[in-house]
């Protein structure tokens, strides 16, 4: 059965989805068959439309340069013989290699993985093409796939930039074309996701969790308690040492710096904080009771900063 309007190569065969395409008569001399009937290997309406909608567009580019390799349009002229068109550039997995092995050395495990997430959500969706070969309809495509995944606008625009920064540096260091496609590219925020200004947490509410903190009194909520009074991130305080803890100073502080197991955003990062109100209390009782050199050992090691996890345990907490 047909799916929908929109679709109309698209059709199902008891639970799975196919596509099913007749190859145009000027162009059969090229195929082995009449149609292209291909099993999209999903039960998902959502991810058999995404399909769909990528292989028809592979056909129309395809279908597009075997009519003007017949010279039946006046740009035919225009177009590079076989040979000359084959690109030498790397593809998108090989650019991305390059990419990581030349930038990502001194780079945070979160670098490596939004540029691996990036490459894998296009080469998944538009295939794993030379960077040089491209073109803003494979950004779209994967543009509107990822919207229909769910992604928010403001997450797609990240991995558009990361893309743009890879193709740019492999470009320049593998001496090919530069590739814009991946640039620019318009997000239709408005249509698909409002955007929304972030409103302050009310003062009530804060020292309503403060209060709970010094009730449990227990390491997850010292973190909130120190965060909630100094305005550090969580990585930043999830990865503190007891030697950074200053309580005998004139004025309590926390001397804020990277350490291997956890960097800091950025140099500027490096700072003294001040220890005082709740943040004061969770400090002593964390240097007090850590039977390590680590502040936080259950969510911190030499062997890195488990701040994801230290995430997801506090808001669940804090979730109503």
């Amino acid at each position: 059965m047909l799916c929908t309007n929109d679709f109309p190569y698209l059709y199902q065969r008891g639970s799975v989805f196919y596509f099913n395409r007749r190859v145009p008569s000027d162009l059969q001399r090229h195929y082995r068959c009449e149609r292209i009937v291909i099993s999209l290997r999903t039960r998902s309406i959502k991810a058999a439309r995404v399909k769909s909608a990528s292989l028809t567009s592979q056909l129309d580019e395809e279908w597009l340069t075997l009519r003007w390799k017949k010279q039946e349009t006046p740009l035919a002229r225009f177009l590079l013989d076989e040979g000359s068109a084959n690109s030498n550039a790397p593809s998108l997995s090989q650019a991305k290699d390059i990419y990581l092995s030349a930038k990502g050395a001194d780079k945070p495990k979160t670098f490596h993985q939004t540029v691996e997430r990036s490459v894998k959500n296009v080469t998944s969706i538009v295939g794993d093409r030379p960077i040089d070969l491209y073109t803003r309809k494979h950004a779209n495509l994967v543009r509107d796939s990822l919207l229909d995944r769910g992604l928010s606008p403001s997450s797609i625009r990240r991995m558009f930039g990361a893309l743009a920064a890879l193709l740019n540096f492999v470009s320049k260091e593998e001496g090919c074309a530069n590739t814009s496609a991946f640039s620019g590219v318009y997000l239709r925020e408005d249509q698909r996701m409002p955007s929304q200004k972030r409103q302050p947490i009310p003062n009530e509410t804060i020292l309503a969790v403060q209060s709970e903190c010094e009730t449990i009194d227990d390491q997850a909520r010292w973190l909130v308690a120190l965060i909630s009074d100094t305005g550090m991130r969580l990585s930043e305080a999830v990865g503190l040492v007891k030697a950074d803890i200053r309580l005998n100073e004139e004025f309590p502080h926390i001397m804020l710096r990277t350490h291997p197991w956890r960097r800091l955003k950025t140099e500027a990062s490096e700072r003294l904080v001040p220890l005082v109100g709740y943040a004061a209390w969770a400090a002593e009782r964390a240097v007090r009771e850590s039977g390590s050199d680590f502040l936080f050992p259950k969510y911190c090691s030499e062997d890195g900063c488990k701040s994801n996890s230290a995430s997801a345990a506090l808001n669940k907490w804090l979730s109503p």
